[in-house]
């Protein structure tokens, strides 16, 4: 998160998002405190975003893009550079950064490397964004062989930063895609396998995403599911098999050791990402449980123990025209605002993006919401039926003349909170599944909503569309964004 008063990459990079050359000697990467990273980051200029050929039928490397987000640039809203992965089949997915925030008070650290785990290839690409942020450049590949062989796991998932400059990635199953070998995967600051983070025996029951808040010695983990079964498509009776988990796992932190499972239940079915709130003294946090579109708080009781209970619930809608009688909302991401006022969250089968006012967590209000695809909208097969039994459609705008694809998937946040960027793609076998071939054909796009952080409110900006369906290699899956200087999702503070 570079800005005047705390860069934390090279002069170029911090020039890139916004920020000056400043005290690089005098501090170490990102803020002192998510207030600050709100108030004097800078507006972002780039977007990094993870791009997928594998599924489409493109026999091509995945790769990742780099977007210009700057207003006053004459490239705004374009994709300005591709860098390629080095083999065919990776499916990049999710990334993160080798120092954040949590190492603030470490100058010798710096903000420059993406971490970017491959989820069915098991590889994890390490770019340097610092030599030109424009142009990143590939520094290191982690092979999948090497990670197998000194810790058993793959399906690299989520990227996490340490302050001891460890980076730490949660791994989906073993190398054949059983969800009883997950655990968390630890690279020493050269990007070495260092081994698990996780004692041995305290393996999570599935894995996905984590994480972490030291000043409450807490890792808190998601579980999604077996890759055996996720990575051929979704099948409901894998769930009634319990090939899907509906668990929240609590760590010792740092110490590695599983202090407590929480089973979520019926109401808690494919919990996937997790956050606790921004404020590092804060003992709470939410889980996005996708299949039963619920959010979920989880807290500190007055023992000690953590504890759950669901604060948001979007009711499925029943249908005609689709596989099921009824549609989920399908909770796929969600973001919290640096000052913890806000927290947005896509329904990736519905269609919408959602803002709730978290100010009291237990009781989210609905602040502001916006159709921006989906499988209802206006001209698809299927229908949403009224409680009078009409059949409804939303209507969803063209931006830029385009007719909108998909359903909002993953979402980023401007420091200032008063953008939130959206890409359309979930896993390529599951766009395949749920959005047709018609999504692989034309590929993924990104959005831009606007949002009123005073009362409440999104609305799409018609002036950015970002067209990953004219790609010079052919249309392509975009899925998570990150800024240079670091965002809501990859920063922790201690």
């Amino acid at each position: 998160m570079a800005g005047a008063t705390a860069v934390d990459v090279a002069p170029a990079a911090a020039k890139a998002n916004g920020g000056g050359a400043g005290c690089c000697a005098a501090k170490g990467p990102g803020y002192a405190t998510p207030r600050e990273a709100m108030e004097k980051g800078p507006c972002e200029g780039l977007l990094y975003v993870t791009c997928v050929y594998n599924g489409t039928g493109i026999n091509k490397p995945d790769y990742l893009a780099t977007v210009d987000v700057d207003p006053s640039s004459a490239t705004y809203s374009q994709v300005i550079h591709r860098l390629p992965a080095t083999h065919i089949g990776d499916e990049l997915h999710h990334s993160g950064w080798n120092a954040c925030s949590s190492c603030h008070g470490d100058p010798s650290t710096s903000r420059r490397f993406l971490i970017l785990p491959s989820l069915l290839s098991g590889r994890v690409y390490v770019v340097d964004t610092a030599k030109d942020p424009r142009a990143p450049a590939l520094h290191k590949v982690v092979q999948a062989e090497d990670i197998a062989e000194k810790t058993g796991l793959g399906f690299p998932h989520t990227s996490h930063c340490l302050a001891t400059g460890d980076i730490m990635i949660s791994c989906l199953g073993d190398k054949e895609g059983n969800a009883a070998g997950n655990g968390f995967l630890l690279l020493d600051s050269e990007f070495n396998v260092k081994g698990r983070w996780e004692k041995p025996g305290h393996s999570p029951l599935f894995g996905y995403d984590f994480w972490y808040q030291p000043r409450h010695k807490t890792m808190i983990s998601s579980s999604w599911g077996a890759p055996a079964a996720f990575r051929t498509g979704f099948d409901l009776q894998h769930v009634q098999d319990g090939l899907y988990g509906r668990h929240l796992h609590v760590y010792d932190w740092p110490g590695g050791e599983l202090k407590q499972t929480l089973d979520l239940g019926s109401t808690g079915l494919l919990p996937l990402e997790v956050r606790f709130l921004h404020d590092p003294s804060k003992d709470t946090g939410y889980v996005g449980c996708a299949l039963t579109s619920n959010m979920v708080r989880f807290f500190k009781t007055a023992d000690g123990s953590w504890s759950h209970e669901v604060a948001i619930s979007i009711e499925p809608l029943k249908v005609r025209n689709w596989m099921l009688p009824e549609m989920p909302g399908l909770i796929t991401d969600f973001v919290i605002s640096l000052d913890d006022r806000y927290l947005y969250l896509v329904n990736w089968l519905h269609g919408d993006i959602r803002q709730y006012n978290i100010e009291d967590p237990t009781k989210p209000v609905l602040a502001g919401q916006v159709w921006v695809g989906g499988l209802l909208q206006k001209g698809s097969d299927a229908v949403y039926v009224t409680d009078d039994d009409k059949e409804e459609q939303y209507t969803v705008p063209q931006v830029k003349g385009h007719r909108l694809r998909g359903g909002p998937q993953m979402i980023q946040l401007s420091l200032d909170g008063k953008r939130v960027y959206v890409t359309n793609s979930l896993f390529s076998r599951w766009d395949e599944q749920f959005y047709g071939v018609d999504l692989l054909r034309k590929g993924s796009h990104m959005l831009q909503i606007d949002v009123d952080t005073e009362n409440g409110g999104l609305a799409i900006n018609p002036n950015f569309f970002v067209d990953f369906g004219t790609e010079p290699e052919g249309p392509s899956l975009a899925h998570e964004m990150r800024y240079p200087g670091g965002d809501c999702t990859s920063d922790i503070w201690i």
